[in-house]
Formats: C-alpha cells, sequence, structure tokens
C-alpha cells in the first residue's frame, strides 16, 4: 500500500487516534407540529417519476433558517476574510472597503430549534467573533450570544432574546438513506434563504476534520451555507451543512452535513454544562479491502481493523489489539472504519462498550469502559468594546474649510466598537443622527442615549453620503 494510500485509508476522528492532513475546506427541543407534506412524485408516460415538490416544506420551515454575520477581531489590511471565504461587505454606493485594522466580517447560516431563541449553526462561523447578529426571514435581526461552540464536531449553540419564533423539526439522522432527496437552506455568498437539492450520496463519510462520519450530499452548497440545515423530504433536520470539497472555493458537487444526532448531544452538554465531553476508545482503524479481508481470514471486506493502540488508553486496558478487526460494536455492525468512529463519537466518557472482534480468524468479545478526551471548555465569544461612548466614537467638530462640501458636522478622529463594525472609520463626517444634524459631541451622546438598539448616521466620506446603521444595545 502506497503512502497516499495509507493515509487517505486511516480515519480522522480524534475521538479514536491520531488524524491526517486536512484536505477539506470548511464552508457550512423540537416543535410538535407535523412534518410538511411533500408531494408524491407522479408518474409519468414510458414509467418515467417527476421529481417532488418541496415548496411546501420550505414554506413551513424555511422562517426558522436565520442569516448569520460575525464581526470578529482586527487583521492587517487586505481582503478580509472568515473560514468561508466571504470577503467584507460593501455599502452601496459609497467605497466602504476594508482598510487597516478593520474588524473582519463573515457569514453564514443556522435555524432555530426553540421557540424561546435556542439556534444552532457551526463552530466555524462564529469563532472567535466578538459580535454575532441574526437576521430573520422576516427582516428582525437580533444581537446573539454564544452559549457555546465545540470546534472538535464543529458545532455552536446560539441564543438570542425572542420568543414564539418558528422552529425546525428534528430527525434522526441515523435513519438517512443514500439516495433519498434533501434539502438545504442557507445563505450562499449572503443570498438569503437560497434553496438548493439534491439527494444523499453516501453515509457514514469520515473526514479529516470532524470528531464523526458525515452525511455526503450533492446539494449545491457554497460559502456561506455553513451552519444551516439539511432536511429530507418529510421536513425534518437531519444534518448541519459544514464543508465541501472544493479546489476553487465554491461548490464542486460534494457537500458534507454533520449528524443531527451528533449535534443534538453536543447542544445538549453545552445547554446543561457549558462544556463538551468526548468518549475515547485510543486507538487507529482504517478499512478493509479484499487483500486484507484475504490476508486475516475473512470471506469479503467488512469491518474496521486496528492498526494501532495507544499505550495506557481505554483500548489497551480492555486488552484490543493491533490487527484486531471490529464488526459490533453494542450490537450494531461496523462495515466500515467510519461506523466505530460514529459510535464511539455517540458515546459519554465512562460508558462501556461491548466489541465482537475478528482475531486469529475467529470472533471474540472484549468490553471496553471509554476514557474521556482532553477537557474542552465550550468556547463563547466575548463583545470587547473599543473607544468611546456606546458608538465606540471619537469625534470634534469641523472647522470652516476643512472637509470640501460640509459646513458643519463631526469628525470622526477615531472609530472603534459598534461604529467601526458598521462601516465608519477616522476621517469620516458625521452629518446627522437619526436625522438630526449634529455640530457637536454632546448632541450626539443625548441622541444614542435616547436611542434604543439602534441609530442611523449620516455620513459622509468624499462627496458621497450614506445613511449606516449602527447598533447601540
Amino acid at each position: 500500500m502506497t503512502l497516499n494510500k495509507l493515509a487517505a485509508a486511516l480515519v480522522a476522528a480524534g475521538v479514536l487516534g491520531v488524524g491526517v492532513a486536512p484536505a477539506f475546506t470548511r464552508d457550512a427541543g423540537p416543535p410538535t407540529a407535523a412534518p410538511a407534506p411533500v408531494t408524491a412524485p407522479a408518474a409519468l408516460p414510458g414509467g418515467q417519476i417527476a421529481r417532488p415538490d418541496f415548496s411546501v416544506l420550505v414554506d413551513q420551515y424555511g422562517p426558522a433558517v436565520v442569516h448569520i454575520s460575525v464581526v470578529g477581531e482586527p487583521r492587517a489590511a487586505g481582503m478580509q476574510r472568515l473560514p468561508d471565504g466571504i470577503p467584507m461587505p460593501q455599502i452601496p454606493g459609497m467605497p466602504f472597503g476594508p482598510h487597516h485594522d478593520a474588524p473582519r466580517s463573515g457569514q453564514g447560516s443556522g435555524f432555530i430549534v426553540s421557540a424561546d431563541g435556542l439556534i444552532l449553526t457551526n463552530a466555524h462561523v462564529v469563532d472567535q467573533a466578538r459580535e454575532v447578529n441574526v437576521t430573520l426571514t422576516d427582516r428582525r435581526e437580533y444581537r446573539a450570544k454564544v452559549l457555546g461552540s465545540d470546534r472538535r464536531t464543529d458545532v455552536a449553540v446560539l441564543k438570542i432574546d425572542a420568543k414564539d419564533l418558528p422552529t425546525v423539526r428534528l430527525g434522526q439522522s441515523e435513519d438517512v438513506k443514500v439516495g433519498e432527496w434533501v434539502i438545504a437552506i442557507g445563505s450562499p455568498y449572503g443570498l438569503e434563504s437560497s434553496v438548493s437539492v439534491g439527494v444523499v450520496s453516501a453515509t457514514g463519510r469520515s473526514l479529516p476534520r470532524g470528531a464523526a462520519p458525515f452525511i455526503q450530499t450533492d446539494a449545491a452548497l457554497n460559502p456561506g451555507n455553513s451552519g444551516g440545515p439539511l432536511f429530507n423530504s418529510r421536513g425534518e433536520v437531519v444534518g448541519i451543512n459544514s464543508q465541501i470539497y472544493s479546489r476553487t472555493g465554491g461548490y464542486q458537487g460534494l457537500s458534507f452535513a454533520i449528524p443531527i444526532d451528533l449535534a443534538v448531544r453536543i447542544k445538549d452538554q453545552i445547554v446543561a454544562n457549558g462544556k463538551v465531553e468526548h468518549a475515547r476508545l485510543g486507538v487507529t482503524v482504517q478499512d478493509l479491502n479484499q487483500q486484507l479481508a484475504d490476508s486475516f481470514g475473512l470471506p469479503r471486506p467488512g469491518g474496521a481493523l486496528i492498526s494501532s493502540v495507544e499505550a495506557n488508553s481505554p483500548a489497551a486496558r480492555a486488552g484490543l489489539q493491533s490487527g484486531d478487526i471490529v464488526r459490533q460494536a453494542n450490537g450494531r455492525p461496523v462495515v466500515r472504519a467510519g461506523d466505530l468512529t460514529a459510535i464511539i463519537g455517540m458515546h459519554k466518557p465512562g460508558d462501556t462498550v461491548e466489541f465482537d472482534v475478528w482475531r486469529k480468524r475467529q470472533t471474540q468479545t472484549v468490553t471496553a469502559q471509554l476514557g474521556a478526551l482532553e477537557p474542552s471548555p465550550a468556547q463563547t465569544a466575548a463583545t470587547k468594546p473599543a473607544g468611546e461612548g456606546r458608538l465606540g466614537l471619537a469625534v470634534r467638530p469641523v472647522q470652516p474649510g476643512e472637509v470640501k462640501g460640509v459646513e458643519s458636522g463631526l469628525l470622526v478622529e477615531q472609530a472603534g466598537g459598534a461604529s467601526a463594525a458598521a462601516g465608519v472609520r477616522p476621517g469620516d463626517v458625521i452629518v446627522s443622527v437619526n436625522g438630526v444634524e449634529v455640530s457637536d459631541p454632546a448632541e450626539v451622546r443625548k441622541l444614542v442615549e435616547q436611542a434604543d438598539k439602534s441609530v442611523a448616521l449620516l455620513v459622509q466620506r468624499g462627496d458621497s453620503r450614506i445613511f449606516v446603521p449602527v447598533r447601540v444595545s
């Protein structure tokens, strides 16, 4: 076996053993309502079958899919990009582009799982964010709190202060079948509420980035779809869209979703404890081909072949050995190495798992008590105020003749916090606040104190003027 084939064969889940080099790009309480019906495929002449109509599903559950925008720590001048590869947005009609020390911005998707504002998304969407904003399909906007995120599984939980929100209906990813229809809803390239349809092209797909095998689909996903839901044809969420395989940065036919069963387990831990615990067996496994099966006396390839066992690990204490082939775990069949990864990933530290292993051409039973990976407190986002006041601005009155075309207003000397996130920067002139012309910093403070959630700044830069909304809550 060549080195490249060996690397491709090894399962890259930390819960089992050593990972291989990453090759994939990151993009991507249920209600009691009945699932959205989907029009049954209609028979056509010649035995053909028409595609089903998913419009009812989209109408019912689309409002529970949200657009997420984040503001992160500043970085050097140049195109600002998050893992999704979304450039810092421009404000139409005004040259508000990236500049030195500008807060980096990014976009993603998410979905509401409880009517009081609990949202699931990807950890990489909110990674290192100091401000997270959520926009609903009815254009309402909320500042979100990151309750926690788990980088290992790429799952994050957000909370917004709202009630009576539309919610999705959660399904079971273990019921997903290859070939069934799936629907993705999200915000690719910032185009909110976009729908794409495809089929499940594989399940149990093990990737270098991920603690459990993914659901592979051919539904078109692009940067900005990260964190959005993957629905089955019954209107149930079966996965969180997380990764695409791409050599161009865009969709090339391979998309991957985190199984919802795993995501819910992570969500429950974050909500209950504020941290996530992962089980550990302590082995590295690989798939079998026919030649390996022949070598171990198996009639056909099947199972997870243990290639190494970590010293002093739960696997070593249980007596598992290199060369063992795990064929069942707690009665569940293990056909591929990824199946074992999924089973371990769904357990907690301290759980006992019974393995049926093929050793020396016969079946043996081995029982192991799972250990724990190194503790990893759920990462949370912190909002860091910058500059002066609620706007994060330092301003002074414009002097006569100082700025062409401006007779009065306030010159921005420093911009940070909420104002910098909105695109205001030093050198801009604030002409008015909420429609009231301003020429003294005290006037701005008074108007901001009277504001509820945001203020509209009329800003002049060069020869252009535009209203810029700045959140103050």
